[in-house]
């Protein structure tokens, strides 16, 4: 998890005006793209009175997460204040978050 105050959305915005990913709750700690977008793009997380810049490592398509943080195998991944599964192995900040990286043990479990 990141900090406990923390991201309520993010502030960086296209060049239409518009903003280019979301943070719902707290507990977040991935990104969602609200747009396509690249490697090297930069998003600005607000964390309570201050912001943080996150530049992305992979391209990012709409309504897909990527890594507020750096995580280590086996954490979890928080999306809408609900963990929503696991990563499989060390996912870097900025990553693109998906199967190919996460796996989710709900229905597993006995």
């Amino acid at each position: 998890m990141i900090e406990k105050e923390l991201i309520v959305y993010m502030e960086q915005e296209t060049t239409a005006g518009e903003k280019n990913s979301l943070v719902i709750d707290a507990r977040d700690n991935v990104g969602i793209a609200l747009t396509d977008l690249k490697v090297g793009d930069m998003c600005l997380v607000s964390i309570g009175n201050k912001v943080v810049q996150v530049e992305l490592r992979d391209d990012v398509a709409f309504g897909h997460k990527f890594a507020l943080k750096t995580f280590a195998k086996d954490e979890s991944v928080y999306k809408y204040g609900e963990e929503i599964g696991k990563t499989t192995s060390s996912v870097p900040i900025g990553s693109w978050i998906h199967t190919h990286n996460m796996y989710c043990d709900r229905g597993l479990k006995e």
